[in-house]
Parts: C-alpha cells; structure tokens; sequence
C-alpha cells in the first residue's frame, strides 16, 4: 500500500469521504483548504485524508476507509501519516473531532497520541438534517482531540 497526494485534476473520491462525513455539502466547504492524500493498494484507491493547515496547527478534517479493506491497518497508517506531514511543516498541534458513537475512530487517535480536548454537545443534531447512527448509537456529540506534536530529534 501507498499514500500519496490526490494529483491535480483527479477526481476527488468523494464516495470515500462520505463514509467519514455523511455531508457533501460540508465535504465541499473544507475540501479546497485541505491538503488530500490517497492509499493506494494495486491502484485502487482504498483510503482518503483531508489535512488542512491553519496556521501552527492543522486538523484532519476526513480519514476513511473503503468498507472491504477496513480492519487491515489502514486507518491507522492514514493518521499516521497525517502526524508525519504536520512534523514536517513544523505543525505544533494537530486536531481531529469525531463522533460520540465513531467508538474505533476515538480508539485509534487515541492509540495514536492524541487525547480529548473537548466536547460539543449536539453537534452532530445540529449540524446535520438526518440522524447519525453508527455502532448502534445516536452520533449526537461531537469529540474534539489534540495531538501536541515536538520536533523530532
């Protein structure tokens, strides 16, 4: 598997990014500030990360993962990855909100670093005109989390 940038021009794989944010709409809005990047497994493309940069920080906005290779490590590689390329740009803090109900999306930032900052009550019934229901579970809360990140030795 790869992870490179969605070439200028390419289509954006927004089937994938649905799976993350049920909101074309909100995809739209944040997509153009982003940089995307795709993983790749024979040249199919199987994951997708939007980062968009804001200032000394920067927030993954989209990490998702086609249904028939979830489970496989890729997630994780796509945060990963993500948490590379804010070093790089020499990010202090990298952010990343969820869901209450996205049980192994809090699971892996966590695994990964980052810990809860805050909690938006009703977020999701507020910004969004149909219920969210993942893991069996109203997505009503929105969970923030931050990630410090310190320059690499």
């Amino acid at each position: 598997m790869q992870i490179r940038a969605l070439a200028s021009g390419e289509p954006l794989p927004l089937p994938l990014l649905l799976l993350a944010d049920p909101s074309e709409e909100l995809i739209l809005s944040y997509i153009q500030q982003s940089h995307t990047f795709v993983a790749e497994k024979a040249g199919t493309i199987v994951g997708v990360l939007a980062l968009q940069p804001q200032g000394q920080m920067a927030e993954i906005r989209n990490v998702a993962v086609d249904t028939q290779h979830q489970g496989q490590g890729i997630g994780r590689k796509l945060v990963e990855f993500a948490i590379a390329q804010a070093r790089q740009q020499r990010i202090k803090q990298l952010l990343v909100c969820t869901g209450n109900s996205s049980i192994p999306a809090l699971a892996l930032y966590q695994r990964c670093g980052f810990r809860v900052e805050s909690i938006d009550k009703d977020y999701f019934l507020r910004t969004y005109p149909e219920p969210i229901f993942e893991n069996g579970l109203p997505c009503t809360d929105r969970i923030k989390l931050r990630l410090e990140l310190h320059p690499q030795p």
